[in-house]
């Protein structure tokens, strides 16, 4: 099964304190890498928070955005702290003694500063355990867009898993032909010379010419990949890394055959092998 690392989802609820919303988004990245930005009341819940995700995810770049807003007209109780109150007061009449042309006080100004006004405590408890609700159902959202986008990418990574067997039967049907063109190349120049030639010697030169110029190695370790690759995909083990290594071995095998070519439609289907197998390596960066 192919999981890709690209993924959006989003989950709210609403409670007492407000309305809680989170955000998750990912995207491909060689490891597991969480980023995430809680409220102050909520930053405690952050260890597990990632190792809930470690859970679900094993590749990607993750960023979590958790945001709480209060109910719209929820009533609130102001407390007013008033020691701290009076130390304020007794130090703003102290530098107005020595300011006497300034010293009126702005009420507004003083309710403004830290500490003066305490808001009512919210249940944190309940906040955090809304907190783990919504961010388990954000996560199983994130897995199932997950899971649906890798579903895309298994098909377009099949796709080109035909389009390129289809490259490798063209190369290997014209072997033939193209061994036949190479042992007349060598005849005729050799016919040229008008001399006299050790035949035997010769045959043993053309057959070890044909050998090095032979690609049929390449060409069934092409076709073993695309077996394997065929196998990952519709497999359940995780596929990612797997898949790079692949991709690897596909660009070897279609540079030697690149390089052995001496026949230039065969040249061109290499090329065309070549941009199949980097659309394919794109596609497999992004799989978990």
């Amino acid at each position: 099964m192919i999981i890709s690392m690209t993924g959006f989802a989003r989950a709210e609820a609403t409670g007492p304190w407000g309305s809680l919303n989170c955000e998750l988004r990912s995207v491909n990245h060689r490891f597991l890498e969480s980023q995430f930005r809680l409220p102050e009341d909520l930053r405690g819940c952050e260890p597990e928070l990632r190792q809930a995700l470690a859970r679900e995810v094993k590749r990607g770049k993750v960023d979590c955005s958790v945001h709480l807003r209060a109910a719209e007209g929820a009533a609130r109780t102001l407390d007013i702290d008033e020691a701290a109150l009076g130390r304020i007061v007794a130090r703003v009449r102290d530098v107005a003694k020595t300011l006497p042309e300034r010293h009126t006080i702005d009420v507004l100004e003083v309710l403004r500063w830290p500490g003066v006004i305490r808001e009512a405590e919210v249940d944190t408890e309940g906040l955090k355990a809304a907190l783990r609700e919504l961010f388990a159902t954000a996560t199983r959202e994130l897995v199932a867009a997950r899971s649906r986008e890798g579903e895309r990418l298994r098909e377009l990574i099949g796709q080109r898993c035909a389009a390129l067997e289809a490259l490798v039967a063209q190369v290997r049907a014209r072997l033939p032909e193209v061994h036949a063109r190479v042992r007349g190349r060598l005849e005729e120049r050799l016919a040229e010379l008008q001399g006299q030639v050790d035949k035997d010697r010769v045959e043993q030169e053309i057959v070890m010419l044909l050998q090095r110029l032979d690609v049929a190695e390449e060409l069934d370790r092409l076709t073993g990949h695309i077996d394997e690759t065929r196998r990952i995909i519709t497999g359940g083990e995780p596929a990612g890394r797997r898949l790079d290594f692949l991709m690897q071995e596909f660009n070897r095998e279609a540079n030697t055959l690149s390089s052995k070519s001496q026949d230039l439609d065969t040249t061109r289907l290499a090329v065309d092998m070549k941009v199949l197998i980097e659309q394919m390596r794109e596609q497999v960066q992004n799989v978990e």
